[in-house]
């Protein structure tokens, strides 16, 4: 029995209290306190306000006039406690500490809060989906890069779908959102975004929507909804999917040789979170996950291509500029309009007749150099091979060949250039250099016939011919023909 409790329990005898402390050991005042009070039913918690006099006294209206001003600001440039301190220090001379800054805003918030301020509980049916991007790192063919997470929930069963990119625009969200429709065989009545997705923004009550999304959602019957700007909470269950994706999927940073390949590990392990039981209906998501499907679309006949065509224009080196970096479509096509082909993994260049004549790894981000193919380049070389000392060429080639084309005379430079161009065609860039350096490291003169014999042999994975061959086995038939000879005239030679 507690303490307190036994004294009630002899208050109740109708034993003193002089005698209840002595029995006890307790005190006469500890006494009369339990024995006079007479309500023990719980009490709500109060703060007790503190003995002493507050150093914010004569600080006060200040501080309210800034927080009342905030409330015609936006809200993520409202004044936090910590600015308030600032402010105090730096404009009215306060000595005090930050905590009791701290407590008179955080009171002040409180009793101003406005009643409709705060979150509600949205319930979202089956078949809608919700599509955000987060950031990660990974090890793609042995190369930490930042990349961005492209994230897809459907916040009825809790079920999450994730691939990576290196950018954030609208060809790559409508290619992850394609690549979720295949795996799931359905395609989702309803896709809700935010404003940084990169496919649509929503200003007030007007939204604006690229014109390759604008195309995807009629391929595939899907409608879009945006969230107001700065209100991440309203589709909640991604924004939570994009951190608890990042911690249990890529942690530690999964590697993979290519960005495909990390593509479906992801993909793989996306699926056994059906396994796992919905944190509040208790029911496995798999189960949950099969009424999204059953609610959503089904998918046409073919997959939609990704893929936003502009208009360009080459420079007089047959360059074009493709978001802010510089693509080479080669001095053939300079000063003539070009069609590119702008997908989430390829700068595709296409000319007039709109026939494909180039085909690059899309860049994100500022390069510095011009991106290009090698192939591009030889054509002008052959016709000047004056300009080879400053080419881009010039440091993708191995160091025998490069000086055997820095000390050649503008003609065997044009002549080498020509049979690498000429090979390049049937055999490729990468065999045709290689060719060119065994054949030089032989001290073979690299003419255009050896070179093309030799690249497309390197080009099907046929070893090349020993450098040094023993001829002597020749020396059998030479001896036979004389002992013929000699046989027939019937002498001894």
């Amino acid at each position: 029995m507690s303490v307190q409790e036994n004294i009630r329990t002899l208050d109740s005898q109708g034993i003193t209290a002089r005698e209840i402390a002595r029995r006890l050991g307790v005190s006469r005042d500890a006494v009369v306190k339990y024995t006079g009070q007479h309500d023990y039913s719980p009490k709500p918690p109060t703060p007790v306000p503190r003995p002493a006099g507050s150093v914010l006294t004569g600080f006060e209206d200040t501080i309210e006039l800034w927080l009342v001003e905030d409330q015609r600001r936006p809200r993520k440039q409202r004044h936090t406690a910590k600015r308030v301190f600032d402010r105090l220090v730096a404009e009215a001379s306060y000595t005090g500490s930050y905590s009791p800054v701290q407590r008179f805003v955080r009171k002040w918030n409180a009793l101003n809060r406005q009643a409709g301020e705060g979150f509600t509980e949205l319930v979202w049916p089956a078949g809608t989906a919700q599509v955000d991007f987060g950031q990660a790192e990974a090890i793609i063919a042995g190369i930490r890069q930042v990349l961005h997470i492209f994230v897809v929930t459907f916040p009825f069963s809790n079920m999450r779908f994730v691939q990576a990119y290196r950018g954030e625009t609208a060809e790559c969200v409508c290619h992850g959102l394609r690549t979720v429709f295949d795996h799931i065989g359905a395609a989702p009545r309803h896709l809700v975004f935010d404003n940084a997705t990169g496919i649509g923004r929503r200003v007030g009550t007007k939204v604006v929507e690229t014109k390759l999304f604008g195309a995807f959602k009629l391929h595939y019957r899907s409608e879009s909804r945006y969230c107001n700007p700065y209100s991440g909470h309203e589709k909640g269950n991604v924004e939570n999917a994009v951190g608890f994706l990042r911690r249990n999927l890529m942690v530690p940073e999964p590697e993979a040789a290519t960005l495909q390949g990390l593509n479906e590990v992801l993909l793989a392990r996306c699926l056994a979170l059906a396994a796992t039981v919905h944190y509040r209906k208790g029911l496995p998501v798999g189960e949950l996950f099969a009424q999204d499907v059953a609610a959503s679309l089904a998918l046409p006949g073919v997959g939609f291509d990704p893929v936003r065509y502009e208009t360009r224009t080459a420079d007089k080196t047959g360059n074009l500029l493709i978001n802010g970096n510089t693509y080479a479509a080669g001095s053939s096509f300079h000063s003539r309009t070009l069609t590119v082909g702008l997908r989430h993994d390829v700068v595709e260049i296409l000319d007039e007749q709109a026939t494909p004549v180039r085909s690059f790894p899309r860049a994100f981000g500022r390069q510095t150099e011009t991106i290009f193919e090698p192939t591009a380049l030889l054509p002008l070389l052959v016709t000047k091979p004056g300009a080879w000392g400053h080419s881009q060429l010039r440091a993708l080639v191995p160091e025998p060949v490069r000086d055997w084309l820095d000390s050649a005379t503008a003609t065997n430079r044009r002549r080498l250039l020509n049979a690498v161009d000429a090979a390049t065609g049937s055999a490729g860039f990468d065999a045709a250099i290689r060719a060119a350096d065994l054949l030089i490291q032989r001290g073979d003169a690299p003419d255009m016939a050896a070179l093309g014999m030799l690249a497309r042999r390197l080009a099907d994975g046929i070893t090349p011919a020993a450098e040094n061959v023993d001829l002597s086995v020749y020396d059998i038939f030479t001896s036979d023909i004389f002992t013929t000879v000699n046989t027939v005239t019937g002498e001894i030679a």
